[in-house]
């Protein structure tokens, strides 16, 4: 990897890509961006290296702040150790950039706990969903809760909720999953995952405007999660 560009460059080779294989996930009409970051994966797992690091860019910080929500101060190191993994097995990647998502989330969080494992510290993955009775929000607020939820000090908070609230909220949020790919890493229910994600983001907001200066009930959007259903 090189430090100073941070962007994984060994086993990869500059070459030009096939322009069949970028058409070989043509089912569903995808956003102008997607359909980019597609085709910048197409030709990365032909070893195109100028689009993998188009690829790397584009998720490397969000993978970055789900590490940071798993693992603090250690974050940068596994998110390097996931990297290693994902340039080595790229090639053996199918899928389209949804699915490309979910599976470097996959890799980041199995060398997380692996690395909270070995530290002798306790993974913090405990589920406590038994005992939520109420079904899941209708409201879908990882669009309205994005912009809120990048910064380093919003981690903090996020890792201080309950550890099933804490991962789909970073899956949900930060990584940007939709809830049938979060609950695939965690081994849940994609019901249960919405649920975690809506009570996470509820306590978010009372933390929030519990704050000094924080939002008031004026300020909040119109998809607050703190609204119930």
């Amino acid at each position: 990897m090189s430090l100073e560009s941070g962007v994984p460059t060994y086993g990869m080779t500059a070459r030009p890509t096939d322009g069949r294989a970028q058409r070989q996930f043509p089912a569903r009409t995808l956003p102008d961006e997607d359909s980019r970051l597609l085709d910048s994966l197409t030709a990365a797992r032909a070893g195109n290296a100028v689009a993998f690091e188009a690829v790397y860019r584009a998720l490397a910080p969000r993978l970055l702040r789900y590490a940071r929500g798993l693992v603090g101060q250690d974050a940068e190191d596994i998110a390097a150790e996931a990297w290693l993994q994902i340039v080595r097995d790229l090639r053996k990647f199918d899928g389209d950039w949804d699915a490309f998502r979910g599976w470097a989330a996959r890799i980041l969080r199995n060398r997380a706990i692996d690395h909270l494992r070995a530290a002798s510290r306790r993974p913090a993955r405990v589920s406590t969903l038994d005992e939520i009775a109420d079904r899941p929000s209708g409201d879908d607020t990882a669009e309205s809760a994005d912009e809120s939820l990048s910064t380093s000090a919003a981690i903090e908070l996020i890792a201080a909720l309950p550890p099933d609230q804490a991962e789909a909220v970073l899956l949900r949020v930060v990584v940007g999953l939709d809830a049938n790919s979060a609950a695939a890493i965690l081994g849940k229910r994609a019901g249960a995952v919405r649920v975690a994600a809506h009570r996470g983001l509820k306590a978010l907001a009372k933390r929030l405007e519990a704050a000094p200066g924080g939002p008031s009930s004026n300020d909040r959007p119109s998809g607050n999660a703190g609204q119930t259903t």
